[in-house]
This record gives C-alpha cells, sequence and structure tokens, in this order.
C-alpha cells in the first residue's frame, strides 16, 4: 500500500515538473517575442520613422486625372477633344439634421439636377452606403452643386471623348473609351502623345476625397487637369468634307456596297483628305455596325485592275525593255492555255495592231500591256513590283494595315505574268495603289504615306524616301498618261490642268476565291498638275449596281468633282495652257 503511495507520489512530481518546464518555456517565448517587438517597434518609430511617413503619405496622395490631347487639321480646326462630365453621389454616413439630410439635399438639388423632389428623396433614402443621384453632369450644373456645400454630396470628375465634327474624317480618327481604354485609328496610332503628361500635380487628400492643403500644395494646380500633347494631322478639313460629300453622293447614285478617296501630296507623303463610306459617328462609336467600323481600305485587297498598266508601263521602262516612244503589238486578244483574253473594246477594235503606249493607256489594252510584261522576266516584273511596295505595308501610321497579295515570281506560270499585266495577278489595298503611283508623281521617288503632320526630327525618323523608277521614266510616264487622257473624252479630262490619270475596272472575286461575282470595283487615280504634279486622287468604288459600271462611269465623275474643288481651295496654278511643258518636262 505505501509503495503504491510511493509510486503516485513520484509520478505526480514528474507531471509537476514537466508541467513547470512547459510553463518556464512558454514564459521564454513570450519574454523572446515581447523584446522583438519592442526592437521592432524601435526600429519603425525611431530608426525607420522616414520610410513610413512615405507610404503613409502615398496612401493619401492623389493627382488629377489627365485629359487626353485634342486632335487638329493641318489648319487648325478641331477635330477630337475631351469633355469634363461629373457624377453626382450623396454618402449616407455624412447625413445629418440640418443641411445634410435626405429632405434638404433633396429641396436643394431638385430645380439644378432637373429632378422631382419625390424621385430625390426615394435615391437618397436608399440604403446604400454611396448613392448614385446623377451621372454624367455637365461641368455649369456640377459647379451650381459644389457651390451649395452639401456635406453628403460628391462630384466624380469623368471624361469623355468628343468629335466636334461628327462623321468628318472618323476612319482617321478612331474613337476612344475610356472605361475600357479601347481606341482606333489615330486615338490609338498616337495614344503615347496624346497621353503624354509632363507636368503631373500630385496633392494628397482624406479618405472622404477632401484635398489637404499644405505649403508645398498650389491651390490653382489641383484645380486644373493636366493635358497631353496635342497632334495635328496633315488632312485638309475642307477638302476632307468634299471627298466625303461626293463619295457618298455616287455611292447612293450607283447603290455600290463601299467607296474610298483618298488624296495625297505626292512630294511629302501626306494624305490631304482620306474619305471611307460607309462611315460612322465616333461619338456614338457603340451604335455603330462593324462594316462601318472597319477601315478596309487599309485590311482589304482587291485586284486593282486597268490602273495597274501604269506600273507595268513604268517597269518595263525603267527596266530600259522600251520607252517613250516604243510601239507593241496588239492582236485585240490572245489565248492562255485554255483561256482567252481580249480587250474590252475587242468588238469595236478586233485587231488595232502595232500601238503606242498613249494609245495603250487612252484605250486601255489589256493585250498591249501583256505583251509589255513579256519584255520582263518574271523575276525582273516581280523586283519592280516589290519596289513600287507591293506584297508589302506602305508604314501608314494608322493601324490594321494588310501587306497585300503578291505571288513570288517562282512560281509565276504564263497566266499570272500576263494578267499581272493588267492587274488580275495581284491583289493590293487601296492605300498601296496610291502609294505606288504616287512615285510617278514625285520623281520616281515613293514617300511613306502618314496622316499626322511631324516635326523635322520625327519626319527623319519615320518617313522614308524610296526611288523606285528612275526620273526620267516618272516623267516619260506622265507625259504618256497626260496626253492618253486630253485625247480622250473621259470624264477626267480638266479645262485648266493636264491631268495624268487611269481608270479601271476589275471584276469582284467571290470570298472563297473560286470564281467571280456579278460586281466590279471600279477606280481612278491620277495627279495634277501634270507639268508639276501636287496632288494625287485615288478614287476606287465597290460593286456598283446601278447604269453603267465602268471606272469612267462611276469613279471618273467623282474624281473630276474632286480634283475640280481641290484645284480651287488649293489655288493650284493651271497648266494647260502651256501644255509644251508637260511635252519637254524631263528632257533638260
Amino acid at each position: 500500500m505505501e509503495e503504491r503511495e510511493n509510486k503516485r507520489s513520484r509520478l505526480a512530481n514528474k507531471r509537476n515538473k514537466r508541467f513547470d518546464w512547459v510553463i518556464a518555456f512558454l514564459y521564454g517565448i513570450f519574454i523572446i517575442f515581447a523584446a522583438v517587438l519592442i526592437i521592432y517597434l524601435f526600429f519603425i518609430q525611431v530608426i525607420d520613422i522616414k520610410k513610413y511617413k512615405v507610404r503613409a503619405k502615398n496612401q493619401r496622395a492623389s493627382q488629377n486625372f489627365a485629359v487626353r490631347g485634342d486632335i487638329f487639321d493641318r489648319n487648325g480646326i478641331k477635330l477630337a477633344t475631351d469633355d469634363v462630365f461629373y457624377n453626382v453621389f450623396a454618402r449616407r454616413a455624412d447625413y445629418d439634421d440640418e443641411g445634410s439630410s435626405p429632405e434638404a439635399i433633396a429641396t436643394a438639388l431638385s430645380p439644378i439636377l432637373n429632378i422631382s423632389k419625390a424621385d430625390l428623396l426615394k435615391k437618397l433614402n436608399s440604403q446604400d452606403r454611396i448613392i448614385a443621384v446623377k451621372k454624367d453632369v455637365d461641368r455649369n450644373t456640377a459647379k451650381k452643386i459644389a457651390l451649395l456645400h452639401l456635406r453628403a454630396i460628391s462630384l466624380d470628375k469623368k471624361n469623355t471623348r468628343v468629335y466636334p465634327q461628327g462623321t468628318m474624317a472618323a476612319h482617321i480618327l478612331g474613337y476612344y473609351n475610356f472605361d475600357a481604354g479601347i481606341s482606333n485609328g489615330i486615338e490609338y496610332a498616337a495614344k503615347d502623345k496624346l497621353e503624354h503628361v509632363e507636368n503631373s500635380v500630385k496633392y494628397q487628400k482624406t479618405q472622404k476625397g477632401k484635398i489637404i492643403y499644405d505649403l508645398s500644395t498650389d491651390p490653382v494646380a489641383t484645380a486644373q487637369n493636366p493635358k497631353g500633347k496635342d497632334v495635328s494631322l496633315t488632312i485638309d478639313a475642307a477638302i476632307q468634307h468634299v471627298c466625303e460629300k461626293e463619295l457618298e453622293k455616287m455611292v447612293v447614285e450607283k447603290q455600290a456596297l463601299r467607296g474610298t478617296v483618298i488624296v495625297m501630296n505626292p512630294r511629302n507623303g501626306e494624305i490631304l483628305a482620306y474619305a471611307v463610306y460607309p462611315t460612322y459617328d465616333p461619338n456614338n462609336y457603340k451604335k455603330a455596325t462593324p462594316l462601318q467600323i472597319k477601315n478596309w481600305t487599309l485590311t482589304d485587297v482587291f485586284p486593282p485592275g486597268s490602273t495597274f498598266k501604269t506600273i507595268t508601263v513604268s517597269s518595263a521602262m525603267d527596266l530600259g525593255k522600251i520607252n517613250e516612244n516604243s510601239t507593241v503589238l496588239d492582236t485585240g486578244k490572245t489565248k492562255i492555255g485554255n483561256w482567252e483574253i481580249k480587250n474590252y473594246d475587242y468588238d469595236i477594235r478586233p485587231y488595232p495592231g502595232h500601238i503606242s503606249l498613249e494609245y495603250l493607256f487612252e484605250h486601255s489594252s489589256n493585250i498591249g500591256s501583256i505583251n509589255v510584261a513579256r519584255t520582263m522576266s518574271p523575276k525582273e516584273f516581280y523586283g519592280e513590283l516589290k519596289k513600287f511596295g507591293f506584297g508589302s505595308k506602305t508604314g501608314i501610321d494608322l493601324p490594321g494595315e494588310s501587306s497585300g497579295l503578291l505571288p513570288y515570281w517562282n512560281i509565276w506560270d504564263k497566266g499570272i505574268h500576263a494578267t499581272m499585266s493588267y492587274g488580275y495577278g495581284t491583289s493590293v489595298t487601296a492605300m498601296q495603289m496610291i502609294s505606288a503611283v504616287s512615285a510617278l508623281a514625285n520623281d520616281g521617288v515613293r514617300v511613306t504615306p502618314h496622316v499626322i503632320k511631324y516635326s523635322p526630327e520625327e519626319e527623319e525618323l519615320k518617313i522614308k524616301r524610296v526611288q523606285v523608277v528612275s526620273p526620267e521614266t516618272a516623267h516619260s510616264v506622265t507625259r504618256l498618261l497626260a496626253k492618253s487622257v486630253n485625247n480622250g473624252r473621259s470624264v477626267i479630262k480638266m479645262d485648266k490642268y493636264n491631268v495624268a490619270a487611269k481608270t479601271g475596272t476589275s471584276r469582284k472575286p467571290k470570298e472563297n476565291g473560286s470564281g467571280y461575282t456579278p460586281y466590279a470595283y471600279t477606280s481612278t487615280i491620277g495627279y495634277l498638275p501634270a507639268s508639276n504634279p501636287q496632288v494625287l486622287v485615288y478614287v476606287m468604288i465597290d460593286s456598283a449596281k446601278v447604269g453603267a459600271i465602268w471606272g469612267n462611269t462611276v469613279a471618273g465623275p467623282v474624281f473630276h468633282e474632286v480634283t475640280t474643288q481641290i484645284a480651287r481651295i488649293l489655288d493650284l496654278k493651271p497648266d494647260k495652257n502651256t501644255a509644251a511643258s508637260v511635252k519637254n518636262k524631263g528632257n533638260n
């Protein structure tokens, strides 16, 4: 019995000792933790105080939101700008029994917001912590609300992008959505510049959004919004308006699917006008269809048709295969394999015989063009086309550009070689076509097309100049084109100006690439005055359905009206009375 009691006593002592050891261990841990905590707090509050002051300051830091820069045309007409709206909110936590009670707030705001007092009271009595009273209030209304000094009411600024000219130049400007950060056109291409703010003003705010003023706070700067850099375009609003009006008129009259008019200064690559139809209002871009928003002139490709004959003749001439006075055989039709190719006027002129290049352009001879192309090997012809920019992006400062389709020379058969000569062997974008022909109007030099007006320093980095053909070749083709227009009765002929131009019509391929639709692409491209080209115009209309469907009858009238108005706007010097200058240009 005594032995059992001793055993219990030993076990109890052992448990007590173990318990005392655990308590001592926990006590030691507690002492260590307390010491570490004291040291940590010492470092925070005494040694490292600056770091946490900065962190606390940053939590209170704020700055006015930046507005995007404005976009102007070349003459200072505003095309895009920011407008500021305000959202009105109420904070339930700041309601009181005096000036900021729901009753008092409703009474004060009802006449300003043009909302009935009963409706306002219903909103203000919501159980939400933050109550949206009204959204998109203009600046003047916001000022009236601010003057009331209602403690429970706050105003939240909001940016909205506005396009004062409506639909004008919509596909150049694009659009901008502040909420989603989505943009298109110049709004996208020049995003970095439009949003670049050099001197951003920072200050501190309380939890409730009140500005904390100290000696370093500039009260004037806190009331202003920093602004990004403005962007000026090469577009001339007057010319843009003319192009858009004439294009829409013809598309509607001919019940066409779409169309474009592009105007360029071939000397420096500046786009003076860029009309795309169908169009949309960037102020309400969310209501536009994908077809309206899409700048298909950069993304979609098509066979250029007879306008491409200018490129074929220029290529052969630059390679020394032909010259300005050369003649080529035109049999009216030819056969390649099982495929027969005819001139469009074969029934009238079945066998023209040996024709001049001037005749080739005037009568748009397919067979003549084929025989010019045959003077070049596929490799030679392909090399010239690459210099003109086909199969490559032009480098225009707008998003979404396609490279077009130009098959490599080593897969050309006789059919591709032949059809390439009159604009069926390749597919181009509208921008590629005007860029290529611009070289003929600029002493053989192709300049990167662009819609942003660059400083000399920026231009040196962004704009390329490529010698495509010799100046002599460019002048020779210009003379041939001008003579062909003057000799004929085409609508593109002008009374006061020599115009170097070519029309074109090409059948529209099916979307799956197998065969053709019943529709056509009709186009006209040319420049004036031919003696000293200042303006290059390209008109293309897709799928006209009414009347005679030819480049001369659909695109031609638009070209004539647009060039007539441009000559007036730019006060171009007539050269019709100095036809000799066209004849002799390049012979000096």
